[in-house]
């Protein structure tokens, strides 16, 4: 006699799993203000809870909080990326944020992209979600990024989905 056994595994992305991706970043936040100041706590909660909200419902593309100078991009800046879940993503702790790096001059800067279908929705729509979210964005375009690039140094995974995490190093 033989017997069969086949399972699937179905992942339903949770408010949860949100939070728990979104705390991640808040906790990489609250390094930066710790090492580097120019953040508050409230903005960090702001932070948090709008990507709690947009992870929730599909619409994150690209999160960046760092410093600008001259309009550019400088360590240490954090760049993240929401995915789904590719296989072998572990979920890192959050942290390595590099101390020591010069911010004179500089000032704290965040910069949003959303995801493809954020693109699908009507302007209402838009404006729903948007009227959920902690804080109010205004437009503009993404800084370049002054003498360096973007290294993928963690993972954050919860649910089927995933943050790629990168920081910006100088050559």
């Amino acid at each position: 006699m033989s017997y069969s056994f086949t399972a699937t595994e179905t992942k339903t992305f949770t408010l949860t799993h949100a939070r728990h991706l979104a705390a991640k970043v808040a906790a990489d936040l609250k390094r930066l203000q710790r090492l580097y100041g120019h953040i508050t706590d409230e903005r960090i909660r702001e932070f948090e809870g709008e990507a709690t909200e947009l992870l929730r419902q599909g619409y994150l593309g690209t999160v960046t909080y760092g410093f600008q100078r001259n309009d550019k991009w400088i360590e240490p800046t954090l760049r993240y990326t929401a995915n789904e879940l590719a296989n072998g993503d572990t979920d890192d702790d959050p942290g390595r944020v590099p101390p020591g790096k010069d911010i004179s001059g500089a000032q704290f800067h965040s910069y949003l992209t959303y995801s493809a279908a954020w693109d699908a929705l009507t302007a209402d729509q838009r404006a729903a979600v948007k009227g959920q979210l902690p804080l109010q964005r205004v437009g503009g375009s993404d800084a370049a990024v002054s003498n360096g690039y973007f290294a993928d140094d963690k993972t954050y995974a919860s649910g089927g989905r995933s943050l790629g995490r990168a920081s910006l190093r100088t050559y």
